[in-house]
């Protein structure tokens, strides 16, 4: 049996409008960053998050301030999502020194402690024991805060994941673990 809904959604059309935003502003600033990097003026990797906006604006619309997060290497959406300046990402991507990391962790190794944003790791599945790191951490403080774990489809096979969720599960951490199945898991 359905539930009736019986009340309306707790969103206003500003809200909305917002969300929409941000989400144009993801998908623009990774075509822009794809082309960048097709003409060579981004070293390294380029992971885009293309197709994955929706994931990253609506969790960050349930984030309170101080909540951290942590993420692989398709991590431009999340920089933006959180609060990170369009200009400062853009300038790490291309290696400048008023990108994040001072121009040198490119596109997959991002950092920000005022935005509690916890890097891009370039090591599938790594960021999960880590994100469940920083949520140990708040449990022990007792501030009520709450970490955001993202991996890919494709980490979700890695043995460190499933222990992370074994510890997390034991040890009542407050962290919500988000795969995002962009369908490239190579196996």
């Amino acid at each position: 049996m359905v539930a009736k809904r019986t009340s309306k959604a707790n969103v206003t059309k500003d809200n909305l409008l917002h969300y929409y935003r941000e989400m144009l502003l993801i998908r623009r600033f990774e075509e822009k960053a794809g082309q960048l990097y097709g003409m060579g003026l981004i070293g390294g990797f380029c992971h885009l998050y293309i197709g994955q906006e929706a994931v990253v604006v609506g969790l960050e619309a349930a984030a309170e301030k101080g909540d951290k997060r942590v993420t692989s290497y398709r991590d431009h959406g999340h920089m933006l999502a959180c609060g990170m300046e369009a200009n400062g990402v853009m300038a790490e991507l291309t290696g400048r020194s008023g990108g994040y990391s001072k121009g040198k962790g490119g596109s997959m190794h991002m950092f920000s402690k005022e935005k509690h944003f916890y890097g891009g790791h370039g090591i599938v599945g790594a960021q999960v024991p880590i994100g469940a790191g920083l949520a140990f951490a708040d449990k022990y403080l007792g501030n009520g805060r709450v970490t955001f774990a993202y991996f890919g489809d494709g980490a979700a096979n890695q043995g460190q994941v499933y222990e992370t969720f074994n510890m997390a599960a034991l040890w009542d951490l407050p962290v919500v673990f988000v795969i995002e199945n962009n369908q490239y898991a190579m196996g």
